[in-house]
């Protein structure tokens, strides 16, 4: 069964990663977009050169009343225990709630900063922060090399804290082979690629949606 078919409204997704740089922003664009949803990153940092909440604006003309505010914004670019120690900062999980902005008529797509285990702060790591939440876990995981030791990583990582993904996105290329090898050893069965897309706009993100769940009426 494709996990994103029946999403319901005042449900939510955490979009979280293998790595840095991985496509977490782009795939939680096109599941806020095909889902019709709202999206939130509770901790960004990095701000010198934008935010992803400006990114996913961008890319799917969402309306701002569903691009909620970060719970922390931060301006270097580093890991954000890092990044809040250099601004006097210390990130509490408290303060990552769900917005009561959050319309919740319309399921949240919530996006994570790193991997899994990227520190908050002396004690907290963002697999926490999921925990906290209790939001369904989309692993998002490059398609190319070195993807199989990072997913199989991330996937323990997750079902050690009884976290199980509802899904596996490998972004990039079609690479056959480490589709099947995370699809045994990681025992994945809804595990899908998204290939590159000529553009990042809503036209060619809703297309990738329609081609992940295909069926699905989209808004």
């Amino acid at each position: 069964m494709n996990p994103f078919a029946n999403v319901a409204a005042s449900a939510g997704l955490f979009v979280t990663g293998t790595d840095t740089g991985i496509g977490k922003t782009v795939v939680a664009a096109m599941l806020a977009l095909g889902l019709d949803g709202c999206y939130w990153k509770p901790i960004q940092s990095g701000t010198a050169g934008g935010t992803d909440r400006a990114s996913v604006a961008q890319w799917t003309a969402l309306p701002p009343d569903r691009l909620l505010p970060e719970a922390y914004c931060l301006k270097l670019p580093a890991s954000p225990h890092l990044a809040a120690a250099a601004e006097g900062v210390h990130i509490e999980l408290a303060r990552c709630a769900v917005p009561a902005a959050w319309n919740r008529a319309r399921p949240l797509i919530a996006e994570g900063a790193g991997g899994l285990l990227v520190p908050l702060n002396e004690r907290d790591l963002i697999i926490d922060l999921i925990a906290q939440l209790g939001f369904p876990v989309v692993l998002v995981a490059r398609s190319t090399l070195g993807t199989i030791n990072h997913t199989l990583l991330s996937l323990a990582a997750l079902r050690a804290r009884n976290l199980e993904p509802a899904a596996v996105i490998l972004n990039g290329p079609s690479h056959p082979e480490n589709e099947a090898a995370i699809r045994q050893y990681g025992r994945v069965s809804a595990l899908y690629t998204l290939p590159p897309l000529p553009r990042l706009d809503p036209v060619h993100l809703r297309a990738a949606f329609a081609a992940l769940v295909p069926g699905r009426a989209l808004p």
